[in-house]
């Protein structure tokens, strides 16, 4: 009985440990599946929950729509709306003075102040990186300078005039209609599908340039 009974041990020994090995090993995948993917595009056709986006990068998706998806609206803004206070993000490329040249420049509602805050890299271009932060310095004397603060550090942006800048507005599925420009963050799944966390729709016309 003894014997029965220590055979069993290390039975279950080897299996636990097999299982570890297995878990270990399916940890960066599953980590890679888990990252949300950022589409650029315009809808070509929305059938019930499911969005048909043909993307800049020449692909034809299916994005599953579910009720947790936020639309938001895209709308062409002025440099005089952002003031100090006001909280945008500026997709930029670092310059060789430390500060960043825009690429461009979106200004969130009083609602949405706080989202993405902070400094991290982005894909709109090569070294680019995205900012989300309170402004406050904004000089236009000499060109347009905007000082972005964000929980643990400050950023400078310089505006070039040729930026595209936007408001992002408060939306909802209305916005999602063929050949509307949209940007989307996406969640993939273990079999390939995707389903969108967020959703930023060009209005009358517009392109979002983030």
């Amino acid at each position: 009985m003894k014997m029965t009974t220590g055979k069993q041990l290390r039975q279950a020994l080897l299996i636990s440990t097999a299982l570890a090995s297995a878990l270990l090993m399916a940890g960066p995948s599953q980590a890679e599946d888990a990252k949300p993917t950022r589409v650029r595009g315009a809808i070509t056709a929305i059938e019930g929950d499911v969005l048909k986006v043909h993307s800049n990068r020449n692909e034809d998706l299916q994005v599953n729509l579910t009720k947790d998806t936020q639309v938001r609206g895209v709308t062409l803004a002025q440099v005089s709306e952002i003031k100090p206070g006001s909280y945008i993000g500026s997709a930029a490329i670092p310059q060789a003075d430390g500060t960043l040249k825009a690429l461009e420049v979106h200004v969130f509602p009083p609602e949405m102040a706080g989202t993405g805050d902070g400094h991290r890299a982005f894909d709109l271009g090569k070294d680019s990186t995205m900012t989300n932060g309170s402004v406050g310095d904004l000089v236009t004397s000499n060109g347009r300078t905007i000082t972005v603060n964000y929980k643990g550090g400050q950023k400078k942006i310089m505006i070039p005039d040729d930026v595209p800048i936007v408001n992002l507005v408060p939306g909802d599925r209305s916005l999602l209609k063929p050949g509307v420009k949209i940007v989307l963050q996406a969640q993939p799944a273990a079999d390939g599908s995707l389903s969108a966390l967020s959703i930023s729709a060009g209005e009358n016309g517009v392109t979002p340039p983030m």
